[in-house]
């Protein structure tokens, strides 16, 4: 993955949309990779599902709670995907108290197959679900690359550190030392 381009996707997104009343403001609203990615420096990490227990207890309140930290070593936004629909990405989003990283729903996994981190799940009833990995994307473009250990199909295990934010971060700090 390192030096290549994120596949160019279009994601269905549900937005606050004040103009329109009801129990449920929110309106469709397509984005494209390049609405994500292009003129930023992100990390984007992600994980087999919303509301899952690595994800909702670790990972995703991890990259929360260090924004600032990531943002002092020059990156823009944090960005967390997943194959969930956007009802459901931004229903976790609001249950973990999310504020500063971004979620983005892969609804149909178009973004995950193209990355390559599509694997079946079956084993645990989910389905297709993406590999959990982290990337620091600069202009679009992977920069550096995350990937837990084990890939494959109903896998056994959920690995985890590889790509969890306090080694990503780590990593930025030497990566930024090396170049001074």
């Amino acid at each position: 993955m390192l030096g290549k381009k994120v596949p160019f996707v279009t994601f269905r997104t549900r937005v606050r949309d004040e103009s329109i009343e009801g129990p449920n403001p929110f309106r469709w609203e397509d984005k494209t990779s390049d609405d994500y990615f292009k003129g930023k420096k992100v990390v984007l990490f992600s994980l087999p599902g919303a509301f899952t227990p690595t994800c909702s207890t670790y990972q995703l309140p991890d990259f929360e709670k260090l924004f600032e930290e990531f943002k002092a070593e020059g990156v823009d936004d944090i960005y967390c995907i997943s194959v969930n629909d956007a009802f459901v990405m931004n229903a976790w989003a609001k249950a973990q108290g999310v504020e500063n990283v971004k979620v983005i729903p892969d609804g149909s996994g178009e973004f995950t197959r193209k990355m390559g981190m599509l694997v079946a799940k079956d084993n645990l009833g989910f389905g297709m679900r993406s590999w959990r990995y982290g990337a620091v994307v600069n202009d679009g473009v992977v920069e550096q690359w995350f990937e837990e250990e084990g890939f494959s199909d109903n896998c056994e295990s959920d690995p985890y550190g590889v790509s969890a934010p306090q080694n990503i971060l780590e990593k930025l700090r030497a990566a930024k030392v090396q170049a001074a």
